[in-house]
Order: C-alpha cells, then sequence, then structure tokens
C-alpha cells in the first residue's frame, strides 16, 4: 500500500525537527556561529582602541617627549616606527597581534604579555569574588522582589538595586573603607594581603599569582584567612555594582514565570509556593541572567581598575591607571586590546552555556 503525497509530508518530519530528535546539527551550528564571531568581535575592538590611541598622538611623544631632545624624540619615533603612515602602523600592529605580540611598554620596557601574566591572577581572583557576591546577593533578593511583587519589600530591593548601580565604584568603596576600616576597624584598609601573608606567599614554589590558591598550597590557616579578610571590601564594592542589575533581572523574569500556565498548573496540584518559586518559576528565569553574565564580566574588569585603585589591590586594573598616569599609551592600547580579546572569549564560554542549559538558544 502507497502513501499518498500529502501523508507522506505528515508522516515525515522536516530537517529541523529531525536534528532536534536527533539531538544533532543545532547545538554544533551554533557553537561554529559563537566560535567564529568572535574573531570580527576582537577585530573590531582592537581597531578601535588602536586609532583612539593615535588620536592623542604618539605613543612616545605623550610619554617621554617632556625628557628627550628634539633629536633623541625623532631616534625613538623612528625606532619605533611612529613617523611612518598610520596604516603602515596598524598592519604591523595586527600583524603582532597576530603572533601574540601585544607590544611592549616606553616607561618600563617590559612586554605587555609579561605584565598581563604577572598581574592578570590578580584581576582575576577580584572578578571571581565580585562575581560571587553578585550572584549571592542579586539572584535570592531577585526572587525575594518577584515573589513580593509591588509589596514594600519589593520596593526597597527595587529601590537598592537602582543606587548599588548608580553609585560610583570609587565612591562606594571609599564609603565601604569609612564605615568598615576607619569607623569600626573590622577590616583592613587595603592591599591583598598583610605584610606578613604577602613574605610567605613569595616564597611558594610556582606561585599562580591567584593569592587564595597560592595560600591554600601553603595548608596555613591564617594565612587563607588574611587573603579572604582583604578581598571582602574590593568583592563587596565591584559586586554590589553588578548585584543590582541581576536583581532587577531576576525579578522580572520571574514575574513572568510566575504568571504563566504551567505554574498555575502546578500551583492547582497542591504545590508549595518554596518549590514554585525556587523550581518552577526560577529555572526558566535563569537562561537571561547566564546570557547577561558575559557582559556583566566586561562591566567587572572595567570597574576593576577603579576598585583596584581605590584599595591598592596590585591587578591589571591598578597596573593600567599607572600607565594611565604615566601616559604609556602603549602598555595601555595592549593591556585594553587583552582585555578584549579575554571579554570575547568569555561571552563565548558563557553563550555556549547558555545553550546547554536552554535548547531553544540554539535554533
Amino acid at each position: 500500500m502507497t502513501l499518498t503525497n500529502a501523508e507522506a509530508v505528515e508522516t515525515e518530519p522536516t530537517k529541523p525537527q529531525a536534528q532536534r530528535r536527533a539531538g544533532g546539527g543545532g547545538l554544533g551550528r551554533y557553537v561554529l556561529i559563537r566560535f567564529l564571531l568572535i574573531f570580527p568581535t576582537v577585530f573590531i575592538l582592537v581597531t578601535l582602541v588602536f586609532f583612539l590611541m593615535r588620536v592623542i598622538g604618539n605613543p612616545i611623544t605623550a610619554s617621554v617627549g617632556g625628557r628627550l631632545t628634539p633629536s633623541q624624540l625623532q631616534e625613538r619615533l623612528h625606532a619605533a616606527g611612529y613617523d611612518r603612515p598610520v596604516i603602515v602602523q596598524y598592519l604591523e600592529y595586527l600583524g603582532r597581534i597576530i603572533r601574540g605580540d601585544f607590544g611592549t611598554s616606553v616607561t618600563d620596557n617590559r612586554p605587555i604579555t609579561e605584565i598581563i601574566l604577572q598581574y592578570g591572577g590578580a584581576t582575576a581572583e577580584l572578578v571571581f569574588y565580585a562575581l560571587i557576591v553578585a550572584l549571592v546577593l542579586g539572584i535570592p533578593l531577585g526572587m525575594l522582589a518577584a515573589y513580593l511583587r509591588d509589596k514594600w519589600p519589593d520596593v526597597l530591593l527595587r529601590a537598592l538595586a537602582i543606587l548599588t548601580y548608580a553609585t560610583p565604584v570609587f565612591f562606594g568603596g571609599l564609603l565601604l573603607k569609612l564605615v568598615f576600616s576607619v569607623w569600626l576597624g573590622w577590616l583592613p584598609l587595603g592591599d591583598r594581603a598583610s605584610t606578613r601573608a604577602e613574605l610567605v606567599l613569595n616564597q611558594v614554589p610556582n606561585a599562580t599569582g591567584v593569592y587564595i590558591i597560592d595560600a591554600i598550597r601553603t595548608g596555613n590557616g591564617q594565612i587563607i584567612s588574611d587573603v579572604l579578610v582583604h578581598a571582602i571590601l574590593p568583592a563587596l564594592t565591584l559586586g554590589l555594582l553588578t548585584a543590582g542589575i541581576f536583581l532587577r533581572l531576576v525579578r522580572a523574569n520571574m514575574i513572568g514565570s510566575l504568571g504563566s500556565e504551567y505554574v498555575d498548573a502546578a500551583r492547582s496540584r497542591g504545590v508549595r509556593e518554596a518549590r514554585l518559586v525556587r523550581t518552577h518559576a526560577f529555572r526558566p528565569a535563569l537562561v537571561p541572567i547566564i546570557t547577561v553574565m558575559g557582559l556583566q564580566i566586561a562591566m567587572l574588569l572595567g570597574g576593576s581598575v577603579l576598585t583596584e585603585t581605590t584599595f591598592g589591590w596590585r591587578g591589571l586594573g591598578y597596573e593600567l591607571n599607572q600607565y594611565l598616569s604615566a601616559r604609556d599609551f602603549v602598555a595601555v592600547q595592549g593591556i585594553v586590546a587583552l582585555l578584549a580579546v579575554i571579554v570575547a572569549v568569555t561571552n563565548f564560554v558563557v553563550d555556549i552555556v547558555a545553550a546547554l542549559i536552554d535548547p531553544r538558544v540554539r535554533f
């Protein structure tokens, strides 16, 4: 017995449906596209950084021009290639980046990659702490605000979220230092660790530069405690900036989830309210949070410049501020370009995680 054309169309699944049922094609294609998008993103960011740095003039004149004679300055410009056309400099700069060479600082003659390796661990550690603070505060408070929608706790939490997001990072840091370090004396004013702890950490073989990891490797509980205590205020300063965003995002998405039909159906079956909020409403609202998290990491890296400067946290942000003060725009350009690469790769990883959690993202 043969099937008619209409019956064949009804019985045969379409190609996208077959791929979804088989579990193949969708995720692999999505990962490939997101990976390929890294290259134009990095290219645009690197190009913008290069030409914005050139708007202020050549880096050597900006950093050491006042301390050199005209002939010495001309020799330095010629040796560095800054007397050639800008387009030639740009093409050479792209070629060096492809080889992994982000330049050499003018003031201390250090390769940018060496600076990244030395101070990148400190910034990564601070961003990690701040992200924990943002998640621990933002997600539960956002869930509470959604459950108590339009009641006074919700109004208070929304105002708090706006306040934390709108407060400048340096002002928040100074305020926390004033309260918890100067007035109450509970926490240290700054630095990544006490002098005694740093002496011990500097003797750790093959140190990672991430103090909490190196402190754990020492096996000394006092060193671990010292490192964590010094991290509280910087982590709060930077984490509160993102916690407000997570709070409002979780609230908005969970309000939509709590009003959905499947939550109403679960409530009619007698599911407890706590479980409705925690499981049925929160999980669907998780994907937008993960997606936005990639963007917030870029914001945390930007906020780390002021946070590290405020607390004397010797990381990339602190060094970037020092190079800006010295008008060493070669170092600034290299560090910012490398951070752009890190942000692009981080967003790629976050997109993949979101696709694994919610298959709808892939199609």
